[in-house]
């Protein structure tokens, strides 16, 4: 597995040739990097007008491994070429070096760059990413990953410390300012002797558009970069790894999910909870995107208003901040008729007041980092358990709250940052039996829990919140106006036939459709068109895998194949006995979709009839496969063991003029390449983002 490393972008405060006179000062050896022995110079060049400088160095680093590793291996330290090309013109300084020691074992790559700030122009940005890839090691492959990434990680620290002594350094030599480079006249003689053959190794083999161009590229600056003082001051301490990882996913998101990418807080939350993981993180993040969209999180705080009943009855709500600045949300539990709420408004109704708990919690967390200039990436909760008893206990009402706490542990990973359980009460071992399993270990020893009165005095409340902010209800100062809570009148409970009105009103209301796909079970939405001319729009997510997404036209509606008894539906609707070209055509011809990606798209159709999307499988390439599986492989691919594909998916049907009034109202205004309806049979009308 090739390990990856990228550097966020570090910023001098110094103009760009200052920066690069301190940065000469490292070589040929640089005591302050104690595993740099030393440099020479393999190669030297320079252009006509001295605008470039290539130099190409041997450099020998101690090998900081323990020494049966380095027995084995038989060697003391190992050699690196790095190629430096420096524009004094253009003021960048690029780098690539790569291992020359094991190289058909181990192969390092790193590229660097030195460039000027695009606000700034006389401060210096700096950039970094590097790959291992360890091949074989003598059966020491995991063992030497550790070792390379732990010591790397460990220079790339060093190394802004090493440049910022160097230009301290400079300055108290009374070295403050370097002017920037100005063309000098070239002499008549002096051109026709730089016109002559050139080595091969020299600066025409280092020229724009060579082996350095991609480098160039990878650290050009854009708006979309993090820069280091950024991260500390908003994101708090990482070390170069987590930044790394943050980075990483950062860029992999806004390449595949363009227009909504999370905030830098959110992506952190879902790598700390990963352990910085960054694959584990990436599919957990992945999930709860594709979740925020099908049920619309996004818009819950502008959406949302709790029914004046759970206003009422609900005991929870803000509450001023702990003694670091957090947010303190306040639940008096014990106090709190969970069951006759949940018979009064129903469990997605708690839900969503759950979900719009967090999503305010998120919302005062920024404020907060704003408002302290320090980050705040968490909150504290208060919960008060005086009064719990078995009448809590309720099934549902359990079986509800573990849901809640799966819901809000797989979506707002590690935005709790202290649980103060205060009066648990004898009951409270059973209710805690029961939901510590669905709480993740990380979470859990955030908890902190009181029985009686030992909340009171020192090594209580008084050591997490401000004595001024401890509820008159626990002892303290503050005037607390979260509900008190109690009993719901059985005169407000629902209904049996309310209660299911109210749930098929929360399944209705879902936008977006799940759905799997196993290998020779695709899935398909069959839509009855009666005009001739109408439009077909889908917008879809691929969570897990690869598919090919198909759209299909049949004459007559398709009946789903038959199934043996205790099977499930696979949505495959089209019939075994179909005959492609006789029974159904395709309108469109089949696209490849990658795990990550988004589609949107549209077709405008020519007749009436059946139209059929279908997501399938991917087979890679060489696989010869029917693109449309019977009956037969469907429950073969069903009970048998196989990967899956996971998708996200939404669908309408358009009259045509309804879908043309709609592209010109969004070209009159800023509407994207590809919106309104296209006629023909190609897929301009479809977009990935």
């Amino acid at each position: 597995m090739v390990q990856r490393y990228q550097s966020p972008v570090r910023v001098y405060k110094y103009p760009f040739e200052l920066v690069m006179a301190a940065y000469e000062k490292r070589f040929p050896t640089c005591p302050q990097i104690p595993v740099f022995l030393g440099s020479e110079v393999l190669r030297e060049s320079r252009s006509p007008d001295g605008a470039v400088h290539v130099v190409e160095r041997s450099c020998r680093l101690r090998v900081d491994a323990p020494r049966l590793l380095r027995k084995i291996a038989g060697v003391e330290h190992v050699v690196f070429v790095q190629t430096n090309v420096l524009n004094w013109k253009e003021r960048t300084l690029l780098i690539e070096a790569h291992n020359e020691t094991f190289a058909n074992r181990v192969v390092v790559n790193e590229h660097c760059s030195y460039t000027v700030h695009p606000e700034n122009e006389d401060w210096t940005c700096f950039e970094q990413s590097a790959s291992l890839d360890i091949r074989s090691f003598f059966g020491f492959e995991n063992a030497l990953e550790k070792i390379a990434m732990k010591q790397y990680t460990a220079n790339v620290k060093r190394g802004k410390e090493v440049i910022e002594h160097y230009l301290n350094e400079l300055i108290s030599q009374g070295t403050s300012h370097i002017p920037r480079w100005t063309p000098a006249p070239v002499r008549e003689e002096d051109a026709r002797n730089q016109a002559g053959p050139r080595d091969p190794g020299s600066l025409e083999a280092h020229r724009p558009g060579s082996a350095l161009g991609p480098s160039l590229e990878a650290v050009s600056m854009d708006g979309d970069k993090l820069d280091a003082d950024y991260i500390e001051r908003c994101l708090g301490h990482l070390t170069p790894m987590q930044e790394s990882c943050l980075i990483q996913l950062r860029h992999w998101l806004q390449e595949t999910h363009k227009g909504k990418i999370p905030k830098d807080e959110h992506i952190l939350r879902f790598l700390r909870a990963r352990d910085f993981h960054l694959d584990k993180a990436r599919e957990m993040l992945c999930q709860s995107l594709s979740w925020r969209k099908q049920h619309q999180v996004d818009l819950l705080l502008q959406t949302w208003q709790p029914p004046a009943l759970l206003e009422e009855f609900y005991a929870g709500g803000w509450h001023y901040q702990d003694i670091d600045g957090r947010p303190l949300y306040i639940l008096r539990l014990g106090q709190m008729d969970t069951k006759g709420l949940m018979k009064a408004v129903g469990e997605e109704v708690l839900l969503r007041h759950v979900l719009s708990v967090n999503e305010e919690g998120q919302k005062r967390c920024e404020g907060s980092t704003r408002q302290l200039g320090r980050p705040i990436s968490s909150w504290t909760c208060l919960l008060d358990l005086e009064g719990l008893n078995m009448r809590h206990l309720w099934r549902p009402g359990v079986k509800a709250l573990l849901r809640m706490i799966e819901v809000v542990e797989d979506n707002y990973p590690e935005t709790l940052g202290r649980l103060l359980i205060v009066r648990a009460p004898r009951v409270f071992p059973v209710l805690w039996t029961l939901i510590s399993p669905f709480i993740n270990e990380n979470t859990r020893r955030k908890f902190l829990i009181y029985s009686g009165s030992n909340y009171q005095g020192p090594g209580g409340l008084v050591d997490y919140l401000d004595r001024e902010v401890i509820p008159d209800f626990l002892g303290g100062e503050s005037v607390c106006n979260v509900p008190e809570g109690g009993l719901v009148p059985k005169s407000l409970y629902m209904t049996e036939e309310e209660q299911e009105h109210a749930d098929q009103l929360w399944q209705w209301s879902e936008t977006y459709h799940s759905a799997s796909v196993l290998r020779g079970a695709p899935h398909e939405v069959a839509m009855e068109i009666l005009e001739g001319e109408s439009v077909i729009t889908w917008d879809f997510d691929i969570l897990r895998g690869d598919v090919v997404f198909s759209l299909y036209h049949a004459k007559k509606v398709p009946r789903p194949g038959a199934r043996e008894p205790g099977t499930r539906a696979s949505g495959q609707l089209i019939d075994k006995g179909w005959v492609l070209g006789r029974d159904y055509s395709r309108v469109e011809a089949p696209l490849v979709c990658r795990e990550g990606e988004s589609i949107q798209g549209s077709h405008v159709t020519r007749w009436p009839g059946v139209y059929l999307l279908q997501w399938q499988m991917h087979s890679p390439p060489g696989s010869v496969a029917c693109s449309l599986p019977g009956v037969d492989d469907v429950l073969t691919a069903l009970h048998s063991p196989g990967p899956k594909c996971k998708l996200l998916y939404y669908y309408e049907v358009l009259a045509s003029e309804d879908f043309r009034c709609l592209g010109s109202c969004l070209s009159a205004g800023s509407a994207s390449p590809g919106v309104g309806p296209q006629h023909g049979h190609g897929w301009s009308s479809l977009t990935r983002v």
